[in-house]
């Protein structure tokens, strides 16, 4: 095979990351040699190939923030996302979000990447999140998400009985109108659904188990408020706050095919104790 045939077919590589090696300042050398993607490969030839160094964006700010994080190694990071703190940096949020202490963390052990979320969590949502720690595990990582393979599940806590104890919630979603941030059930949204078990209850309050088949802004959120059991504590969608300042929602497993070992990997986490104690 050429090198860009092995790249694109075997390796997982696009078309816009072999662009980046031939022309952003990368590089491919077979057996110590620079070479072009058009060099035929031959068995046990050494192919490396180089990519560019990774530029960070201006207004990103390098921040000692405390990470917990549950999984390392050269291609991927786990981390356990506590809630009030934002994945990356908006115009609301310009600093004291993961993504800050991620690249302060990574300045302190001389990683030379940014920041590539994978995973991403709202604000108040608590739990797992998927980063990855250069851009050709992120563009493997991403493709495996668009193709359904990144697998989460959340615990969320709903207020009130669900009549049903197992379902699913097959509604499209879009945004709202009204709002710059919110989303809502609408015939002309994109296909959602929504599987969930429930877990644990008691008088007031469901704990339910969630498997998202499609994965729309706010998604578990918008499906509880519209079947009239919002999650506890989420202001944006009806949910009451007098007993949780947050809206009650937790990535509670993740797992995904590692961009260079294949091997399948799992994590889990337990639930949060603003959450429990409401049971």
């Amino acid at each position: 095979m050429i090198i860009r045939d092995y790249l694109k077919e075997v390796r997982g590589f696009s078309k816009r990351m072999i662009k980046v090696v031939k022309f952003d300042g990368g590089g491919i050398i077979v057996n110590d040699t620079p070479v072009t993607v058009r060099f035929h490969l031959k068995a046990g030839d050494c192919l490396e190939i180089l990519l560019p160094e990774e530029v960070r964006g201006s207004f990103m700010k390098t921040e000692d923030i405390d990470l917990t994080i549950v999984y390392e190694d050269d291609d991927v990071l786990v981390l356990e996302k506590p809630p009030g703190i934002a994945t990356i940096p908006s115009l609301h949020h310009p600093s004291g979000t993961i993504a800050n202490g991620l690249l302060g963390y990574y300045e302190k052990k001389n990683i030379q990447y940014t920041i590539h979320v994978v995973t991403r969590l709202d604000r108040d949502t608590s739990g797992l999140l998927l980063i990855a720690k250069h851009r050709y595990s992120h563009s493997l990582l991403s493709r495996d998400q668009r193709n359904g393979l990144v697998n989460r599940s959340y615990y969320a806590m709903i207020e009130g009985k669900l009549t049903q104890k197992e379902g699913t919630i097959d509604a499209p979603i879009g945004r709202d109108p009204t709002s710059i941030i919110q989303r809502k059930v609408t015939a002309d949204g994109k296909h959602a659904v929504t599987h969930y078990q429930v877990e644990l209850e008691n008088s007031s309050y469901t704990l339910v188990h969630v498997k998202l088949e499609t994965g729309r802004t706010h998604q578990i959120r918008v499906h509880f408020a519209f079947i009239k059991h919002p999650l506890v504590g989420d202001s944006l969608y009806g949910g009451m706050t007098e007993t949780l300042n947050r809206q009650a929602l937790h990535c509670k497993s993740l797992s995904f095919t590692h961009p260079t070992t294949n091997e399948r990997l799992t994590f889990h986490s337990k639930l949060p104790d603003d959450i429990s104690r409401l049971l």
